[in-house]
C-alpha cells in the first residue's frame, strides 16, 4: 500500500480534496455565461447531486477488489440521455486482470448487451490531490471517458432451454458465452432492454469472481481512491455535459447526427446508430419534427434538457415515444411536436415542461442505418390555428445524417 495514499486518507486530505473538486465541478456552469435559464441552473445543482449519488454508488460502495457486484444506476440517474426503457447494471473493477463470471436467468427480456469498458485512471489517484488540477486534470484522470473494449449482445449467447445462462469474463478466450477483458478493464456494464416493463419479467442476475477470494478489511488507500473517483466522476460528468453542447451539439441547432465518435465518446456500444442534436425554440413556438424508422430491433426519439437529462414527465410516459408507444402515420412515418401544450393535431405530442433548449435524439438498436429527420421550428399558434399547413412557408431543417 502506498504510504502517502494511507496518509491523504487517515489526515482527511482526501475527503478535503474530494470536497474540492466538487466545487469546481460547480463551477463549470460559468461557462455558460448567462445562457441557463433559472430552471436549468435548479436541474444542474440537481444534476450534479445525483453525479455525487452515482459516484459514491459505484466507487466507493461497489468497487471492493474481492466482492464484484451488479448493481442498478442510482434512482432518476439519466446520463447521456439514458433510455427509460433501459436500466444499466453495473460492475466496478480496480483492474481486469481476475476472471469473473455471470450467470443468471434472461426473465422474458426481449434484448440486452453486456460490455467490458476501461477509462483513463493512474495508479497513484489514491495517493494525489486532483482538485487544484481542475478540468485539466480529466486528461490523465476521467472514470466517465468510458471506452468499450468488448461486447456481447444476448442474441451471440446460448441459453439453456428455460433462459438460464453464464458468460465468462477473463483474458484468456473462450469457445462462446466469453467477454474480453483487458488488464486496464475498469468495469461492466449490462444494458437491458424492456419494450414493456409491466408485461415483462425483469432478469436476474450475478457475478463473481472465479477465485473466490475471502472477504477484506476496508484499507485506507480503497476508501481514498474511492472518493477521488468519486469527485473526478462529477467533475468529469459536468464537463462532459458542457463539451458535448458547447463543442458540439449547439454548434448544429434542431439537427440530429448520427455519430459513432460522439456516442463512443461515453462507453457506447456499437449494437446501435445514436443520433444526438441540440434543439432550441422560444416558449411560444413548437418543433415539428418527421422521420421513418428503419427495421430495428428498438427505436427511442427522446427530448431531454441541456444537461441530458430526460425531462420531469418521463415517469409519466412524456418526454419521449419508442416504437411500442408511437402513433404512426399512413405512411409509416412518426410525426412528434415538442412543445409546452398539446396543438391538438394528432400526432405524437411531447411536451417541452417549460424548457426552450435541450438535447434530444434518436436511438437506433439492431439496424443497419440511419433515418432522415425533417423538422420545422413553428408558432405554436399558428400551429394550432392553421393546422400542419403553417409548416408550408417554412424552409424545412433536414437532418439525420451519419457523421463519416
Amino acid at each position: 500500500m502506498s504510504d502517502r495514499a494511507r496518509e491523504r486518507l487517515v489526515r482527511g486530505e482526501a475527503w478535503e480534496d474530494f470536497c474540492d473538486t466538487l466545487k469546481v465541478a460547480g463551477r463549470v456552469i460559468d461557462e455558460f455565461g448567462d445562457e441557463p435559464s433559472d430552471q436549468e441552473r435548479a436541474e444542474w445543482y440537481r444534476y450534479l447531486s445525483r453525479m455525487v449519488r452515482n459516484g459514491f454508488e459505484r466507487m466507493v460502495e461497489n468497487c471492493e477488489p474481492g466482492r464484484p457486484r451488479l448493481r442498478d444506476a442510482p434512482w432518476r440517474q439519466s446520463i447521456n440521455v439514458q433510455s427509460p426503457d433501459q436500466d444499466h447494471l453495473m460492475c466496478e473493477f480496480v483492474d481486469g486482470r481476475h476472471e469473473y463470471r455471470i450467470a443468471g436467468h434472461r426473465g422474458t427480456l426481449p434484448y440486452f448487451v453486456v460490455a467490458a469498458w476501461t477509462a483513463p485512471q493512474p495508479p497513484d489517484l489514491a495517493a494525489r490531490d486532483w482538485a487544484p488540477l481542475g478540468v485539466e486534470g480529466l486528461e490523465e484522470f476521467d472514470p466517465t471517458r468510458l471506452k468499450t473494449t468488448a461486447f456481447l449482445h444476448s442474441g451471440e449467447i446460448d441459453f439453456d432451454e428455460e433462459g438460464h445462462f453464464e458468460i465468462i469474463l477473463s483474458q484468456t478466450p473462450r469457445d462462446r458465452n466469453w467477454l474480453a477483458l483487458e488488464e486496464s478493464t475498469t468495469g461492466v456494464l449490462i444494458r437491458t432492454l424492456y419494450a414493456d416493463r409491466d408485461q415483462t419479467v425483469p432478469p436476474t442476475l450475478r457475478i463473481e469472481r472465479l477465485d473466490a477470494p475471502q472477504p477484506q478489511p476496508v484499507e485506507p488507500e480503497e476508501i481514498g481512491a474511492g472518493l477521488a473517483k468519486a469527485g473526478q466522476i462529477v467533475l468529469g460528468y459536468a464537463e462532459l455535459v458542457r463539451g458535448w453542447w458547447q463543442n458540439n451539439l449547439s454548434k448544429r441547432p434542431n439537427q440530429i447526427e448520427f455519430s459513432e465518435a460522439t456516442y463512443l465518446s461515453n462507453g457506447g456500444v456499437l449494437d446501435r446508430l445514436h443520433g444526438f442534436g441540440a434543439w432550441q425554440k422560444e416558449a411560444h413556438e413548437a418543433l415539428v419534427v418527421r422521420f421513418s424508422p428503419p427495421e430495428c430491433e428498438y427505436w427511442i426519439f427522446q427530448v431531454c434538457n441541456r444537461w441530458q437529462e430526460n425531462l420531469d414527465v418521463y415517469e409519466d410516459g412524456q418526454g419521449y415515444i419508442t416504437q411500442f408507444t408511437a402513433t404512426l402515420e399512413e405512411d409509416g412515418s412518426v410525426l412528434a411536436i415538442i412543445a409546452d401544450r398539446d396543438p391538438g393535431l394528432g400526432g405524437n405530442w411531447i411536451d417541452s415542461f417549460q424548457h426552450e433548449a435541450g438535447v434530444f435524439s434518436l436511438r437506433l438498436i439492431q439496424t443497419l442505418g440511419g433515418a432522415p429527420v425533417v423538422l420545422h421550428r413553428v408558432g405554436l399558434a399558428a400551429l394550432e390555428n392553421e393546422g400542419l399547413a403553417a409548416l408550408d412557408p417554412i424552409e424545412p431543417i433536414i437532418s439525420g445524417a451519419q457523421a463519416t
